[in-house]
């Protein structure tokens, strides 16, 4: 695998990202989330709507025991099981508890052996498509594709101390603001708007969370691939 870089948007310059520091309750638990995609960083670094920066660096894949969430032995639910865990989620209604217990207990995935994972980012749009499935609105299929329109939304968290320790900076670029915070936001309700579209489309036969728990549906089962 090599050699790759990363991107780090942020209101800060970090040469040196420091273990242990980051929220709890960011969509992988608590570590440095980057992203390949260098335009994506630059909307992260000024979500507040205030100029940032965006910091790249370089890291060896062939070092790191990596969780790629996208490998074909996984599925949106192992995706959905972690992001439940370590996210605040309100929970509504009977089924969407049931839900999450039933993906806690067989979707879950145990990161802690992991020096990164790879994986969606659950942010705006993209995290409301989640609740929606949850909650019995959408389908599995409908799901997977809203995931889809937000393609560029995957990222690269470092975990683990040895990740730290060998992410290398390379340098930093200024982001204005007054051209990435209304690219977010363009790119947010482009998502929304196309994900309404595909609403339109009923998937009376599809795969719902309360099928997916009457039903007892495992990572093995067929109907997932």
């Amino acid at each position: 695998m090599g050699n790759i870089t990363i991107f780090h948007g942020s209101p800060e310059i970090r040469e040196k990202p420091v273990y242990g520091l980051g929220k709890k309750y960011n969509d992988y638990g608590q570590g440095f989330y980057c992203t390949q995609n260098i335009e994506l960083a630059k909307e992260w670094a000024c979500t507040e709507g205030k100029d940032g920066y965006v910091n790249q660096y370089e890291i060896d894949l062939d070092a790191l025991s990596i969780l790629n969430l996208s490998d074909d032995e996984y599925t949106i639910l192992h995706w959905l099981a972690l992001l439940v865990a370590y996210r605040r989620i309100r929970i509504s209604t009977p089924v969407m508890k049931r839900g999450i217990q039933w993906l806690e207990k067989n979707f879950r995935i145990d990161i802690r052996s992991y020096d990164a994972v790879r994986g969606y980012r659950a942010d705006d749009s993209y995290f409301s498509f989640a609740r929606a499935f949850l909650n019995n609105e959408i389908s599995l299929e409908q799901l997977s594709y809203a995931m889809r329109l937000g393609r560029l939304g995957e990222q690269f968290v470092l975990k683990s101390r040895k990740a730290f320790q060998i992410i290398r900076f390379l340098s930093y670029e200024p982001v204005s603001h007054k051209e990435y915070f209304f690219k977010r936001r363009t790119r947010d309700e482009q998502a929304r708007a196309a994900y309404r579209a595909q609403l339109e489309q009923d998937d009376i036969n599809g795969l719902y969370m309360r099928d997916i728990i009457r039903e007892e549906v495992r990572p093995d089962d067929p109907r997932l691939q």
